[in-house]
Formats: C-alpha cells, sequence, structure tokens
C-alpha cells in the first residue's frame, strides 16, 4: 500500500494516507505515457501557418508577354512559383490534419501510470485543509514556504563579490482542486511556476510537466470518482 503524508497549512505533518493502489501503484509503462502525450500535444496543435499556391495568388491572369520572339523566357503568369510575389510550392497549408487517435482506455491508463509515478517518487503533497481567508498572493505564497515547495530564504551577495550565480528556477507546482475556488486560483495565478486544474479534468501533460502536485486530500476522492478504472 503506498502512503502519502498529509501536511496542514504551516507544513506541520498531520497524518499518512493509504493511496488507492488502483491509481497510485499501477507499474509505469514508458510507451504507452509516451504515446498518450504525443497524442495530446498533437490533438491540441493549433495549425496556422498557411502559404497560397499558384491558384490562391491575386493577379496574373494575363500572359506577360508573347510567347516567342521576344528572347526571353516562355512565362505563362506571374503567379507561378518561379515568380517573385508568386505562389509557393510545397508550403505549409493550415488544412494539413495533425490529430492522432488514441483509446480511451490507453489514455485513462497512462494519466494513471503518471500519478502513480508521482506517488512513487513522493511528488504529491496533500494538504488536510486548503483554505484562505482572502485571495492574497502573499498569503499563498507562505504557505508555498511552509511545504517547502518555495525557498524559505534568499541568499543576498555582496557588492564586492564577482562570482556569477545563476538564478535557480522555482519548483513547477500543479494545484490540483476538488472544487473552484476563487480565492485560491487568484492568489495563486501570480506565481511563476504553479498552475492549477480541477482534479476531474487531469490530464497527463500538465501532470509530467510539472514537479509537484499540491492537493487536498479531499481532491483524492474527486480523482477515484473520475479516473478509478473499473
Amino acid at each position: 500500500m503506498i502512503k502519502a503524508t498529509v501536511y496542514n497549512t504551516i507544513g506541520e505533518k498531520v497524518k499518512e494516507l493509504d493511496l488507492n493502489p488502483a491509481i497510485f501503484g499501477l507499474k509505469v509503462k514508458p510507451e504507452l505515457v509516451a504515446q498518450a502525450v504525443i497524442a495530446q500535444q498533437a490533438n491540441s496543435r493549433q495549425n496556422l501557418a498557411h502559404t497560397k499556391n499558384k491558384g490562391e495568388v491575386r493577379g496574373g491572369g494575363k500572359k506577360p508577354w508573347k510567347q516567342k520572339g521576344t528572347g526571353r523566357a516562355r512565362h505563362g503568369s506571374i503567379r507561378s512559383p518561379l515568380w517573385r510575389g508568386g505562389g509557393i510550392t510545397f508550403g505549409p497549408r493550415n488544412d494539413q490534419n495533425f490529430s492522432l487517435k488514441i483509446n480511451k482506455k490507453a489514455k485513462k491508463k497512462a494519466l494513471l501510470m503518471a500519478l502513480s509515478d508521482k506517488a512513487l517518487n513522493e511528488k504529491i503533497i496533500l494538504v488536510d485543509k486548503l483554505e484562505l481567508a482572502e485571495a492574497k498572493t502573499k498569503k499563498f505564497y507562505e504557505l508555498l514556504k511552509n511545504l517547502n515547495l518555495r525557498d524559505k530564504k534568499k541568499k543576498t551577495l555582496k557588492k564586492d563579490d564577482k562570482a556569477e550565480v545563476k538564478a535557480k528556477k522555482p519548483k513547477s507546482v500543479l494545484l490540483v482542486l476538488a472544487k473552484k475556488d476563487e480565492k485560491i486560483t487568484r492568489a495563486a495565478r501570480n506565481i511563476a511556476a504553479v498552475t492549477y486544474i480541477s482534479a476531474s479534468g487531469l490530464n497527463i501533460v500538465d501532470v509530467i510537466k510539472n514537479k509537484y502536485l499540491l492537493m487536498p486530500t479531499d481532491a483524492i476522492a474527486e480523482i477515484e470518482k473520475a479516473y478509478l478504472i473499473k
């Protein structure tokens, strides 16, 4: 049985929660996970690039010059790809279909494998109650610091220090909510590397892209309700 530690808002350990092995205890198959990720990225791709071919370029209805007698090469239209401003040969078209198909069961199983990997590597942070009295970014940032998802102290450099210091990227956190909470979403949206999503709307790309999953304990029940494979 996989267990996860439950914390309160000040970072203290409250209890341990047994996670459902049907969701958080699956063996990860990288091939299936990769297939689901590629399919989701392909299906969300917006095909905007579009070039005009010879038949779509404006003008060029008249033959530029007569066929013979000018000493120049024969041409039938200035819309030819050989002419500057003419049509484009083999250019990108917005009618190209990049979508990929994947079975619903395979897609759902790949998502559960991603959640299982997070649970196995202790990247799921559970909070007993995730509530804010007011929608303040400062309050939510303090919550992240209490859970060690943000550095508690910042190092200050002296003026004489000439060493190059690379700024560390903040830990990416996916906030999974059981239900919509306007105060929490308003407080979290201004913090870098923090995104939020509903428990019933989880997708494999967001789960893999973010290093940690932060969720209240009631979000576990919503995940079981939406994704449990019977």
